[in-house]
């Protein structure tokens, strides 16, 4: 099997991260390969604000969990030092398909790179808020923009657990 279909088989999200930050020419390397998702009509509508500052990741966390519902102290990251905030563009209709094909390739490249990764949802509600708005707004970035969802990435603190068996009916072929 070559390399790229064992990544795809053995990403698995991570909920537990060591605090350690991730490289710096890892995490480029990840936007990067997040930056080569397809994209409806190649139109290129998501953006990837990579987030590294522990502050701001940290109100982030705590901004994200309220939406969630969580207890205070809960960390919707667990622990991971980098978050990769995916947005596209509301003026194309293929946005959130193609702000979902940036977050699998930022998972995929994280996973063949040895950084481990989780798909955290509620940016939409984050961006929807002023809190969102504020921090678009210190990036100097203008437009209507729809939270497509968080890849919080770091160093695994334990093993990844395998695959669940695939269902049956998972695939029909013709």
């Amino acid at each position: 099997m070559n390399e790229t279909l064992k990544v795809l088989e053995s990403r698995r999200s991570c909920r537990k991260f060591k605090p350690d930050a991730v490289k710096d020419e890892e995490l480029k390397a990840i936007v990067k390969a997040g930056t080569y998702a397809a994209t409806g009509m190649g139109k290129q509508s998501p953006i990837i604000i990579a987030v590294t500052d522990k502050k701001l990741r940290d109100e982030i966390a705590e901004e994200n969990r309220k939406i969630g519902g969580w207890p205070e102290g809960f960390d919707p990251f667990y622990g991971a030092p980098a978050i990769l905030i995916v947005l596209a563009d509301k003026a194309v209709p293929t946005h959130v398909y193609d702000g979902s094909l940036v977050i699998g390739n930022l998972m995929n490249a994280a996973e063949s790179l040895g950084v481990a990764s989780i798909w955290i949802h509620r940016a939409k509600e984050e961006f929807e808020s002023e809190f969102g708005k504020n921090i678009l707004k210190k990036l100097g970035i203008e437009g209507e923009y729809e939270g497509i969802g968080h890849c919080a990435l770091g160093y695994a603190e334990e093993p990844a657990k395998p695959a669940a068996p695939r269902k049956d009916n998972y695939a029909y072929f013709i």
